[in-house]
């Protein structure tokens, strides 16, 4: 297993598609901190004040925005087979499929966690400065430091997913358009509708607003439950992938 979570790393940093993504992860994290921290306070914008617990938190959650960066990262990973033709090559090197989807689960969580981590990097100097220069910069300890760490976790969840989603549907452009459509079409759709808005909280998105932190959201789980439940997420994803690209038919 070791040599196969090996080989998916030779195949990740042989190519540019991680520099692109992880430099679009932290200038979006830089735009969303920048911008946030310009209108706190803001009597229009309706945002917290900078200084209050409430901005430090959403602003420190400010990360968790680009976890679709991380989500297509984990799909590129597992479609790339398919979209080159190299899906039977390595079926035939390895031909228990379910040691490759492992394989490529665990490699692209690994490589998700340096990257999460850059990007909380990043998010938390921006913010440092920003408040900084309002007179007021945030202090990482207590439930700062939580949320910042939720963040993190949900961005390696994202890849996680992001890998089963691949699994599942193979077809790279459907299945990245198709999480796009998911994210920020369906969910908030779901989030807004009074009649739906009571299941919200049960899906990957409620599950990350609770984990992090939200600003005039509908009831959402603990924090606690909010990280098993996208963690539950990301298992079932990877299983349903396991199970299919091991049935499935490669050609």
């Amino acid at each position: 297993m070791s040599a196969l979570v090996r080989a998916e790393w030779t195949k990740l940093f042989t190519t540019r598609v991680w520099i692109g993504l992880l430099l679009g992860a932290c200038a979006l994290t830089i735009g969303f901190a920048v911008l946030f921290t310009a209108f706190a306070g803001n009597p229009e914008s309706g945002l917290p004040a900078v200084g209050t617990p409430a901005y430090e938190q959403l602003a420190l959650a400010v990360a968790a925005n680009v976890t679709v960066l991380f989500l297509i990262l984990g799909v590129i990973g597992m479609t790339q087979e398919y979209r080159h033709r190299t899906a039977t090559p390595t079926f035939l090197t390895t031909p228990r499929r379910g040691r490759v989807v492992v394989a490529k689960l665990l490699a692209y969580a690994a490589a998700a966690v340096p990257f999460a981590l850059l990007v909380l990097v990043v998010n938390y100097v921006v913010v440092l400065v920003a408040a900084g220069a309002r007179g007021s910069a945030p202090s990482l300890t207590g439930d700062n430091l939580q949320v910042l760490g939720n963040s993190g976790l949900a961005l390696v969840i994202y890849a996680v997913i992001g890998v089963g989603l691949g699994a599942l549907l193979r077809n790279q452009v459907g299945a990245i358009v198709g999480g796009l459509v998911y994210l920020f079409v369906i969910e908030p759709i779901i989030r807004s509708i009074p009649a739906t808005a009571g299941t919200y909280k049960w899906l990957p998105g409620g599950a990350l607003e609770a984990m992090t932190a939200t600003f005039e959201a509908p009831d959402l789980l603990e924090r606690w439950q909010g990280a098993v439940l996208l963690l539950g997420y990301g298992l079932v994803a990877a299983l349903l992938g396991t199970l299919l690209a091991v049935r499935r038919d490669v050609s």
